[in-house]
């Protein structure tokens, strides 16, 4: 071990770490689900029922839900047009005919209707057919004013005006906050490839190599173990560069000595993963020393601070107060995190004043970092399991301050 003038360790990398035996149990199991290349079930019925309960409540009879994640999450559906209309008792989906047998392969808990024209106007047509029918929530947020106006069109003339009612909250949404055990176990996954991906990428990274092609390394490496897709476009900063926090890979060459800020992430089984670690080429200076240590110390307080019933905007605060006692708060200038699941960004999210409580099942990430323009920049982020006693890190990579 090798400590600086601060008394703080820092890392000289030489090789693959080694893993604490449950990260090794846990590697096993997301090697051996890999292998076997055979998805999760999910439980479509309860999702499905969860979210017929919740109809019932706000009033409605039916709800028109065309937000393409929505319909993966309650039926299972992947493909690229599709419109699914759920009453108190059924649920049919519409969708188009290149996705005949796949959706006859993949759909849980709703019939299946091919269409040839829009699936949202056929969903709402059919919703609006249904017996002592009145009225159809949509979500405000997934609809335009112009696919409002079209749909309102397609219906009888006498229920225009009062037959979709847009929906005060999200339903489906909600819902989706809270992962279930299969959807836990993937998401588990997906980061334990990520902190293998890391893992392969220190042994790639050098002063001189371009920022786009550790980025397309890092990315084969994924592919090569089971990423369906990236989460997002890798970002890969260095220098200069690492003060922009969605610093996309460039045609930089990495600088002989500075930081470089990975922020990756995969999506497997439809699900997201996202971590962020930033490493020093070369000595790092006094103040990049000191600005490491006070991020590594602002996140490593924020994922203390997560647990059942703390309100987000409380660990967005024990993230910022660390840096502000340190003089950088000017300098982090974004959210302290925000929920991971078939979405990279979903709620809640984690910032100032935010007062959704974190409950069990929640997965969220843990981001801060600090970016002084024209010097240099740094970002630390994992994801953590929201538990009934405090927070799961899903992505144990090391943090302490890797040199190369």
């Amino acid at each position: 071990m090798q400590i600086d003038a601060t008394g703080k360790e820092i890392v000289k990398w030489s090789g693959r770490r080694s893993r604490s035996p449950l990260e090794n149990r846990l590697v096993s199991i997301a090697s051996f689900a890999a292998s076997r290349d055979i998805p999760v079930p999910m439980d479509h019925a309860r999702r499905l029922g969860q979210l017929r309960r919740r109809l019932t409540k706000t009033g409605l009879s039916g709800l028109l839900v065309s937000h393409l994640t929505d319909i993966r999450y309650l039926v299972g559906f992947t493909g690229s047009s599709a419109a699914l209309g759920i009453t108190k008792r059924t649920a049919r989906l519409f969708t188009d005919g290149r996705y005949t047998a796949q959706a006859a392969q993949q759909v849980k808990g709703a019939q299946v209707e091919i269409v040839s024209g829009a699936p949202a106007v056929s969903a709402i047509q059919w919703l609006a057919a249904q017996p002592a029918s009145t009225t159809a929530g949509f979500e405000p947020t997934h609809t335009t004013v112009a696919e409002l106006t079209r749909l309102r069109s397609e219906l009888p003339s006498k229920l225009r005006r009062t037959f979709l009612t847009p929906l005060s909250a999200p339903l489906v949404e909600t819902l989706r906050l809270i992962k279930d055990e299969d959807e836990l176990a993937i998401i588990r996954e997906n980061a334990l490839i990520g902190c293998r991906l890391f893992d392969h990428i220190l042994t790639v990274l050098r002063p001189g190599i371009r920022e786009v092609e550790v980025a397309a390394e890092l990315e084969y490496q994924a592919r090569l173990q089971g990423a369906e897709a990236m989460s997002f476009e890798t970002i890969v900063a260095s220098g200069e560069r690492s003060a922009l926090p969605h610093g996309k890979a460039s045609t930089a060459p990495l600088p002989r000595k500075g930081f470089v800020t990975l922020d990756f992430g995969i999506i497997r089984e439809g699900y997201c993963s996202d971590m962020t670690r930033t490493v020093c080429l070369g000595t790092p200076r006094s103040e990049e020393r000191t600005a490491y240590e006070a991020v590594l110390e602002a996140q490593e307080s924020a994922v203390a601070a997560v647990s059942a019933s703390v309100s987000c905007g409380e660990v967005d605060e024990a993230a910022r107060s660390v840096l502000r006692k340190a003089g950088m708060a000017d300098a982090f200038t974004h959210s302290t995190g925000h929920g991971v699941g078939l979405e990279i960004h979903e709620q809640p999210r984690l910032g100032a004043g935010q007062k959704t409580r974190l409950q069990p099942g929640m997965v969220v990430t843990i981001e801060p970092g600090v970016y002084w323009p024209g010097k240099f920049g740094l970002r630390i982020e994992d994801m953590v399991a929201v538990t009934k006693t405090g927070g799961q890190v899903l992505t144990p990579a090391p943090k302490a301050l890797i040199q190369l």
